[in-house]
């Protein structure tokens, strides 16, 4: 019989009663339980019928909180949400205690922690080159883009991790995919549906295209992907999609438009604009940016040669000049004198350089300095000789000084 007494009737009649597998000392005369879900035995103070925590008696010294569990069963379920591998959750896992150990996110606001669990599951997602893009965590959470980015740049800087960037083909294929354009749908016109395959091989084309003209360099990706999109999807049957706009496509695809996407679009027409200028089949259309829709195809096929004609390369002309200046101009003046009349010189290619090194960046206007001066102010006599001019007046001044000087008789 275990030692000890009831604290109820002082008895120390106590059994051992085993109940839903778990052992409790029960006393025989009142039937109270002395000690309920003892979880182990290794401490002294179970002997004498105390109480043990539950951080104790497991050997932890720390709980886990209520938001940290939380926490952890939203990274579990996003995954399951993604269907990502089982991998990639113990991955996303193991990045949330990490990060939630550090005394910046643990002391940070509710949004941030709920931001804390997209983070990590896209974290993994980019070391196992799984495509998925920051938006679409977004969206799942009902987040914020720029604090979602912010706390991204800082979990990443914090855990000291090695995060490969997403590839653009990768981000194309996935983008794409969530477009409700390639199923019949009553929302959808029948001569708006169009092949997965088709818009997407003329996506990559066109995304390629803009990378080689310096329009994705230092900027989001996804308006120039959704205006590659928009233009591939134009294209492929112009007749009867020239008449929508950007904004109903995406209104039809149930995506949002970002806000610099009308902005790409109009440097993308431009760079098939200059480049249809080369085709000699083109030239007599006179074509514009609404027209040269209709001719993608044959642009595309000829995309490299047609870019080297219809541009310079700025960077290496200007070593170029920089190397042999004479020697460059007597290259353009033999050039005149074979391929046009005496006096006239040819049309030089634009600059193909970045959207942010053609236009100048404006520089701001300094203020002007705020004027203290009242016209009251004492004025010294080194500063009045300055405002006297005529003879006189200095004569004048001399001798008002010297009877200043002269001491009075006492």
């Amino acid at each position: 019989m275990p030692g000890g007494s009831c604290p109820d009737c002082g008895s120390s009649e106590l059994v051992e009663d085993s109940h839903y597998s778990q052992n409790q000392l029960v006393c025989s005369d009142c039937g109270c339980v002395v000690t309920e879900g003892v979880l182990t035995t290794t401490f002294s103070d179970e002997g004498n019928l105390r109480e043990v925590t539950y951080s104790r008696s497991t050997g932890e010294h720390e709980q886990v909180s209520r938001s940290q569990q939380r926490g952890l069963c939203r990274v579990k379920d996003l995954c399951r949400v993604l269907k990502l591998p089982p991998t990639f959750e113990d991955t996303a896992i193991a990045y949330y205690q990490k990060a939630y150990r550090l005394s910046g996110i643990r002391a940070a606001r509710l949004q941030k922690k709920e931001v804390l669990v997209g983070c990590c599951v896209l974290i993994t997602c980019r070391q196992h080159n799984w495509p998925l893009t920051m938006g679409a965590i977004c969206t799942l959470l009902y987040a914020d883009l720029d604090v979602f980015s912010g706390t991204y740049m800082q979990i990443v800087k914090l855990l000291g991790l090695d995060v490969p960037s997403l590839c653009l083909a990768d981000l194309v294929k996935t983008y794409c995919s969530s477009f409700r354009l390639f199923h019949a749908s009553p929302s959808v016109p029948a001569k708006y549906i169009e092949d997965q395959e088709k818009m997407l091989s003329r996506t990559l084309q066109l995304v390629e295209l803009a990378n080689e003209a310096w329009l994705v360099t230092g900027r989001h990706p996804l308006p120039v992907v959704t205006a590659a999109t928009f233009l591939a999807w134009q294209s492929l049957r112009p007749s009867d999609r020239l008449t929508c706009s950007l904004a109903r496509f995406c209104k039809l695809a149930n995506v949002d438009l970002p806000y610099p996407a009308v902005s790409r679009l109009q440097e993308l027409l431009g760079i098939l604009l200059q480049m249809a200028k080369q085709l000699a089949w083109l030239q007599v259309l006179k074509l514009d940016k609404r027209s040269v829709v209709k001719h993608i195809g044959d642009l595309l096929k000829h995309r490299h040669m047609l870019l080297r004609m219809a541009f310079r390369d700025g960077t290496a002309e200007l070593e170029t000049q920089e190397k042999t200046p004479e020697q460059g101009r007597g290259e353009e003046v033999g050039l005149d004198s074979f391929s046009l009349p005496k006096g006239k010189r040819p049309a030089s290619p634009s600059l193909l350089l970045p959207p942010c090194m053609l236009k100048s960046p404006k520089q701001a206007q300094p203020t002007p300095p705020v004027s203290t001066v009242t016209g009251d102010e004492d004025i010294s006599d080194s500063e009045i000789e300055q405002y006297l001019r005529t003879p006189q007046e200095v004569r004048d001044f001399e001798k008002a000084r010297a009877a200043i000087s002269v001491p009075s008789p006492s």
